[in-house]
């Protein structure tokens, strides 16, 4: 893993330790899903196909990272929600994380979805 990533991440998670591990789930799946690159910004992380961002991590509170998705055919489910400005204008949808076991096998096949329809 690239020590930019790591900045990063400790950038963003300084004040929220807790998170670190949800932070740290999404990015253990990422090679499963395909090739992905990560770009950092200051407050989220942005995951991006050779095309374009299909997804975005970002703290948002002390308890919840929100993992934004560019899905146009997201699911009609209680776990995704609009995304509002925060997490930027090309995510459709986002799914607020909890802990590292809300990154179960129903929140990978959602993003290998959004991933594929973004390549």
């Amino acid at each position: 893993m690239p020590t930019n990533w790591s900045r990063a991440a400790e950038s963003q998670y300084a004040d929220r330790p807790q998170l670190r591990e949800i932070y740290d789930a999404v990015l253990a799946l990422l090679p499963q899903l395909g090739e992905v690159a990560i770009q950092t910004r200051k407050t989220y992380v942005a995951l991006l196909t050779a095309r374009r961002a299909f997804a975005v991590i970002a703290p948002v509170t002390r308890t919840r990272v929100d993992l934004g998705l560019r899905w146009e055919a997201a699911p009609d489910s209680p776990r995704l929600s609009a995304p509002g400005s925060r997490l930027g204008s090309a995510v459709t949808v986002k799914a607020g994380l909890h802990s590292a076991g809300d990154v179960d096998d129903e929140l990978i096949g959602w993003l290998q979805q959004v991933y594929d329809a973004n390549l």
